[in-house]
């Protein structure tokens, strides 16, 4: 199977020695950021720095003049990847005889919910979600399905992978963490997530609901979960906790919102790209589901994208619903966490890649090759050169 290893610039910006050695992990690809969130990265093998701090989200490269005079528009990179560090990387990359796709982390942004807090999503209590940009706003729509455009179509590139391309909610590791404390299970994120802001309330009265009474609704769903009543039961506790019809009702908003959105910002990529340029999405087979892998339905899904990226490390069963869905030439790549210290298993690479085929799979990402330690590197190799 065909396998790409995900790097940011700064793994490869000013070591000359990285592309040779991921080129020698047998990939043949890598998916190198072009537009990323803050983050805190291990560079273990650089020459100049073992940590990374992207202190905000930012693209990895000089953003363009379809920005000017734009209130919402993407935010250069600091001293962490400056100039175009996106293009330095890729272009070592490419002469270490590897194919460079882009990889595009979209509706996921805490500067731009800072600066703007009016695009963030809100939920029934009134609290903003800063990282969050509420997907329904038209403004906000704007500016992503450009910057899907500009991010992913980067000089020399092949394809694209387009994360967090839907609905962002409360599930989102942030700052030091401090909201593990109740258990909401599936019901519990779904109700937390539901936005409040005006584009949303809108909607929803589109669909016969009052956003006030919804609102009050959704707090009052969610009492018996904050004195820690269990629930792991799904798209039915939301159901049962809210009313079935309601719940239909809001289901019916965000999943319409979601869907011309990737429509969309797929279009204006492939607008933008060369012929035969490869489009895929990190994507969550369960609609419903918010993330850097959105909730998709796969029939559609499949029908607007060359195919999905599916989170696998821990197991693959969210492969099969896309499988079943799946044309000849859909590209269903299983991801998979070679990273042993941020729970992955590079040692059972080979058996877990053998158990994605079987599931469906047509192609692995490999998570990640520039946070890797030099053993996690050498078992992705090994497992590599007999795949």
């Amino acid at each position: 199977m065909k396998a790409s290893a995900f790097l940011y610039p700064w793994d490869v910006a000013g070591d000359p020695e990285a592309p040779a050695r991921i080129a020698s992990l047998g990939a043949g690809q890598v998916t190198l950021a072009s537009a990323y969130h803050s983050t805190r990265a291990l560079t273990p093998r650089h020459p100049r720095h073992r940590i990374v701090t992207a202190e905000h989200a930012a693209v990895l490269y000089p953003p363009g003049d379809r920005w000017a005079g734009r209130a919402l528009r993407p935010y250069p990179a600091g001293r962490w990847a400056p100039g175009d560090a996106y293009g330095e990387a890729a272009g070592a990359l490419a002469e270490a005889g590897l194919e460079v796709h882009t990889w595009v982390v979209l509706a996921h942004n805490s500067r731009l919910g800072a600066e703007h807090p009016d695009t963030s999503v809100v939920n029934a209590y009134g609290d903003r979600y800063p990282w969050a940009p509420c997907i329904a706003q038209p403004a906000t729509r704007a500016y992503l399905v450009d910057l899907a455009a500009e991010a992913a179509v980067r000089p020399g590139a092949h394809g694209t992978e387009l994360e967090s391309l839907g609905w962002y909610g409360l599930q989102h590791l942030h700052a030091h963490d401090k909201i593990s404390g109740i258990g909401l299970g599936d019901a519990g994120q779904y109700l937390m997530s539901l936005c409040f802001c005006p584009s949303c309330g809108a909607g929803y009265g589109e669909r016969g609901l009052d956003p006030a009474r919804l609102a009050a609704g959704v707090r009052a769903a969610l009492e018996p979960l904050w004195r820690g009543a269990a629930d792991d039961g799904g798209w039915p506790s939301v159901g049962a906790l809210l009313g079935e019809d309601t719940a239909a009702a809001t289901r019916a908003w965000r999943d319409t919102v979601a869907r011309t959105l990737q429509e969309e910002a797929v279009a204006a990529v492939r607008a933008a790209a060369p012929e035969g340029f490869q489009v895929l999405l990190h994507a969550d087979p369960v609609p419903y589901h918010c993330g850097a892998n959105a909730g998709v339905d796969p029939a559609h899904i499949l029908g607007v994208a060359d195919g999905v990226v599916v989170p696998c490390t821990g197991g693959t069963r969210l492969l099969a619903p896309f499988a079943a869905r799946a044309g000849e030439r859909t590209v269903l790549a299983a991801n998979l966490t070679v990273v042993t210290g941020m729970g992955g298993s590079p040692a059972t690479l080979a058996a877990d890649a053998a158990r994605a085929r079987a599931e469906g799979a047509t192609e692995l990402r490999l998570y990640h090759a520039g946070l890797a330690s030099d053993d996690d590197l050498s078992a992705v190799r090994e497992a590599l050169s007999g795949r």
